[in-house]
């Protein structure tokens, strides 16, 4: 896979291709499979669950924990979910429970599954395209509203 990020038209240093590479914080690999991107979330949040152990020791209220839950750690989880979800296998997503759920327990309380996550950002995302006319996606999403609404 080649991706030339640069403004010359004329490369003055050869370009190397390479199997994987991180852009906006994904990893995208040549095949398109999203296993590396997702085995690198539960690292990141695992990090982050040191945070939130040690505000549950401070004995924060549980809405200040589900506020930093949602801020630090679901942000983490849901970063460009609306992208690998749907091509995301069972084991891949099986990796993602295991920080879902350590993370209710320390809150003691229900947090959103990793498909509530994705179905709410998915129709934020179509939402938002529908709703911006400009867009070039706006005809498509438009078309298929028609075809399924009669």
């Amino acid at each position: 896979m080649v991706v030339d990020f640069r403004r010359n038209a004329v490369p003055t240093s050869p370009i190397t291709a390479v199997d994987s590479f991180r852009f906006l914080g994904s990893i995208i690999t040549l095949d398109f499979k999203w296993e590396l991107n997702i085995s690198s979330i539960p690292k990141k949040a695992q990090q982050r669950m040191f945070f939130l152990r040690q505000l549950k020791k401070l004995n924060l209220p549980k809405t200040m924990m589900v506020h930093f839950y949602t801020a630090i750690m679901e942000s983490i989880l849901c970063s460009s979910i609306t992208i690998w979800c749907a091509a995301a296998t069972a084991k891949d997503k099986g990796r993602l429970q295991p920080v879902l759920r350590s993370a209710e327990r320390v809150i003691r309380c229900n947090l959103p599954s990793l498909q509530d996550l994705f179905a709410s950002r998915t129709l934020k995302r179509a939402s938002k395209i529908v709703a911006d006319c400009l867009l070039v996606h706006f005809i498509v999403y438009s078309f298929l509203y028609f075809l399924t609404n009669p």
